[in-house]
């Protein structure tokens, strides 16, 4: 069998769950979704390719920003429709608001709190 037919894109449009874990730290990087072609493509090149729901278009990590993720371990659910990919997080930054990580919103005392790692400025990376 091969990798792919583990998978179950049937439950969401044709895409499944990937959840970006640093495989250094254990941190949660972010949650982004595959469709098979993406997935595909990660195996490939050793490198983390997503689909964009908002560009509806393959996005390999980095491709505007040059903060890739290298795969390091793939583990898919028991459902088969979220895949965890272990990565290298190459740059420092995962979120395209240049932090660490997309998880940098912690609630305290009933208010969000930013306790995120600010990598780089987008607007100077993205020209927004």
């Amino acid at each position: 069998m091969e990798p792919i037919d583990a998978l179950d894109f049937s439950k969401a449009d044709g895409l499944v769950t990937a959840i970006a874990i640093d495989d250094a730290t254990d941190e949660v990087l972010m949650v982004a979704f595959m469709n098979p072609e993406a997935f595909r493509l990660t195996l490939e090149r050793g490198e983390v390719v997503y689909w964009s729901r908002s560009r509806k278009r393959l996005w390999h990590k980095g491709e505007a920003s040059g903060n890739t993720q290298k795969l390091k371990s793939l583990f898919i659910d028991c459902d088969g429709d979220v895949v965890i990919v272990r990565v290298e997080q190459r740059g420092g930054a995962a979120c395209h608001t240049g932090r660490r990580s997309c998880f940098f919103r912690k609630l305290e005392g009933g208010d969000w709190i930013d306790v995120g790692v600010q990598v780089f400025d987008p607007k100077e990376v993205y020209g927004k």
